[in-house]
């Protein structure tokens, strides 16, 4: 086969060219495949009536084409004419059958796919006076149906999801871990930065869910009490293991709630704060050390590094050896739960690098314009991320842990015959 062209004349003019004709042959090749599509919705919706007649006449027949219309889909674009049905049938109330297409529905203007493109730009971080060259460069000179007012309306409805989500019932939801922070950042409009409280949690299967996404003051006792007790009185069981940071408002709140459930501090948080009370100079080998308790494959060999730590540093540097020891017991309390779980268990970073893209809005914006704006733009960018999450390894496990299983240093205890 031969393919000739008198547009591509030099190789930079081809390449410009190609890639035009790419763009056009998209937005063409999208026009046939829905116009395909829709005839074919039609003639099936006819067919499956085939059989109603009235005075030997069919009661469902073409009736030729709706106007043009714009649609805007992922590759531009696109002038779309759908066919028509004459539906003549009448239901049992007396009211007239309609035709409805589910490929192209009455008054659509875009695809569902291009609605997602608003808010995934402007939550990634895209300030609204950059969607018009933004969506131009995405879908085409001829893009329409979609603009940055649409943000306005969109903040309104993310605000009502957010609304209903923090009430939903959690009767149907059984979280065998915790991942519990708090995450703040400015509110352009107010002086006081905005504390929320973050939980997510792992279902009995595995997958990973965001719990609750409150404004709390300053991480307290109480704030954190009155998310907590909410959950509790939502329905939501005691989980089996709560992760956190040294706060100490949530393990009081915690122990009030869920007195049952077992903690773990995050390691990630605990090394940072050990280093901060040594010379700089000492940091690096002291990182290694806290590794390698943090990594030792049973609870005795990482006590026996625990110790050598505070040893060797409390004559010296008695904050960093007490700032260890202190939470010696809720350090090592992962060695309780499978070893498959460990990579997961010991550190809150599920929370914090979803929080990045949170970050990444409110440096574009300089911060939400009020608190409850910023909190229905984290609500909207975390549920976002849910779709994203991996679950965890051994996700088999999880139901184990929740039906009692003892594990010890990760490996699961059997039961010895009589």
């Amino acid at each position: 086969m031969e393919i000739t062209t008198d547009r591509l004349t030099g190789e930079e003019d081809g390449e410009q060219m190609l890639t035009w004709d790419l763009d056009e042959l998209a937005r063409q090749g999208a026009q046939r495949m829905i116009a395909m599509a829709l005839e074919d919705e039609v003639a099936a919706y006819i067919e499956r009536h085939r059989a109603e007649r009235s005075e030997g006449k069919a009661l469902v027949v073409r009736n030729g084409y709706a106007r043009p219309r714009r649609v805007t889909v992922g590759s531009g674009t696109i002038e779309v004419r759908a066919p028509r049905v004459n539906d003549k049938r009448i239901d049992a109330e007396g009211a007239r059958q309609r035709f409805s297409s589910e490929i192209l529905p009455r008054y659509a203007r875009r695809s569902p796919r291009v609605e997602d493109v608003l808010p995934t730009l402007y939550l990634r971080g895209l300030s609204t006076g950059d969607f018009r060259p933004a969506l131009k460069s995405l879908l085409g000179e001829q893009a329409s149906g979609l603009s940055a007012s649409a943000i306005v309306r969109l903040k309104a409805v993310w605000d009502e999801e957010y609304r209903k989500w923090r009430k939903r019932d959690m009767g149907d939801r059984d979280f065998v871990y915790l991942w519990a922070d708090g995450v703040h950042f400015n509110v352009r409009l107010e002086e006081d930065r905005l504390c929320v409280l973050v939980v997510l949690g792992v279902r009995a299967d595995g997958a990973k869910e965001l719990v609750a996404l409150e404004d709390g003051y300053r991480e307290s006792t109480e704030s954190w009490l009155t998310v907590l007790r909410d959950l509790r009185d939502r329905g939501m069981k005691a989980p089996m293991l709560a992760v956190g940071d040294g706060a100490l408002g949530f393990w009081a709140a915690v122990r009030q709630v869920w007195p049952e459930t077992k903690e773990q501090r995050c390691w990630v948080h605990k090394i940072a704060n050990v280093l901060d009370k040594l010379p700089k100079r000492l940091q690096p080998r002291a990182k290694r050390a806290l590794h390698e308790i943090m990594e030792s494959e049973s609870r005795k060999a990482a006590e026996r590094a625990f110790d050598a730590f505070v040893k060797e540093r409390t004559a010296k540097y008695p904050k960093a050896a007490e700032a260890l020891k202190k939470d010696r017991e809720s350090l090592l309390s992962f060695y309780d739960f499978p070893a498959e779980h460990w990579r997961h268990l010991r550190t809150t970073n599920p929370i914090e690098s979803t929080f990045a893209t949170v970050r990444l809005r409110t440096r574009v914006t300089k911060g939400p314009g009020s608190r409850k704006a910023g909190l229905s733009m984290a609500f909207k960018l975390m549920k976002a991320a849910e779709s994203r999450y991996r679950a965890l390894t051994g996700r088999d496990l999880v139901r184990e842990v929740r039906a009692g299983v003892q594990f010890t240093d990760g490996v699961k205890v059997t039961k010895k015959a009589a």
